[in-house]
């Protein structure tokens, strides 16, 4: 009660992806095939780390951990986004949109801090081999993921409590597929300098901070590669390394685009274009560029489902 008495609106409609149609059924099958892929592909990867004791090291363990971001962070708004290609009119409360943007705020910084992280431990791993054990010790490791939720915490908090002192009127039409802040800065009957001001300075700042240091991280170890005798060790590091940057570059790429300019109407047309790519796209592919094609994950997988069978054909024969 005390978050609907700050406004005088009640509840949102979430205007949707698109108003179009003719793409409504499309768009429906296309973003619930991407869901169902990112749902199987994270659910299953924290699986088989868990599974698995030749997956319990520094870089599964926070492959776990962004698995596991992606699946809530997927599965925050993509039911919603699915119902806006199917009903007329999306509805979402005032306290379970507040609630909606804190969460996505909190597992969207924790992505980018854990992909800044996972760079720092392939860069320890690739550059300083014989110090690696001791640099991302199982303390380290606790030290570094209690930063990244912290970050998380204290941006989700800022984003949040920030947005709960602006009043919203009459207007109550999101135009988003969920509750992001541009798009309720642009309802809001009262000032928004202060929200804009935030905005600029958290972004900028969980940007281009991490930005900086996988850019320099995957800088360092190309250079480290470079200096390799063997073609075919080049060859697979820079294979895996450009997957990552690909990753990296898509996820922060979109990220920039929707924050890092002035909110108005056609920005935040845009802008809900672009975060698909970091909202959707990213979650879907993360475990595909950073497991699926690695042979630890692979042997762990074939491993796996040997003793499955193996399993199942000793029950049938008892």
């Amino acid at each position: 009660m005390a978050l609907e008495n700050s406004s005088s609106v009640t509840e949102f409609i979430l205007a949707g992806l698109t108003d179009q149609p003719e793409l409504q059924l499309p768009l429906f099958f296309l973003f619930m095939g991407m869901y169902v892929i990112t749902i199987t592909g994270n659910f299953g990867l924290t699986i088989l780390i868990i599974m698995n004791s030749q997956l319990h090291t520094p870089m599964y363990y926070f492959l776990f951990n962004l698995s596991f971001i992606d699946l809530c962070y997927s599965s925050l708004f993509t039911p919603k986004m699915l119902m806006n290609f199917v009903v007329k009119q999306n509805t979402i409360s005032y306290s379970g949109c507040m609630t909606q943007l804190y969460f996505f705020c909190f597992f969207v910084i924790s992505e980018i801090y854990m992909l800044t992280i996972m760079a720092y431990d392939r860069y320890v791993a690739i550059c300083n081999p014989l110090l690696y054990n001791v640099t991302m010790s199982n303390q380290v490791c606790s030290w570094l993921l209690g930063g990244v939720y912290a970050m998380a915490f204290a941006g989700a908090m800022a984003h949040t409590g920030c947005m709960l002192r602006l009043v919203f009127c009459d207007a109550h039409i999101i135009n988003h597929y969920m509750c992001d802040i541009l798009p309720l800065l642009q309802l809001s009957c009262t000032s928004t300098y202060v929200n804009e001001l935030v905005v600029f300075i958290i972004v900028g700042t969980n940007i281009i901070v991490p930005s900086i240091t996988i850019l320099t991280s995957y800088a360092l170890i190309l250079s480290s590669i470079l200096s390799m005798s063997s073609t075919e060790s080049r060859s697979k590091a820079f294979s895996t390394c450009s997957s990552h940057i690909i990753a990296v570059a898509l996820f922060f790429g979109s990220g920039s685009f929707m924050y890092l300019q002035p909110s108005s109407s056609g920005s935040v047309n845009q802008g809900k274009v672009a975060s698909v790519f970091y909202t959707n796209v990213g979650p879907m592919l993360n475990p595909l560029i950073y497991s699926l094609r690695n042979k630890d994950v692979q042997f762990a997988m074939k491993k796996t489902l040997k003793s499955r069978m193996f399993t199942r054909t000793a029950t049938g024969l008892s």
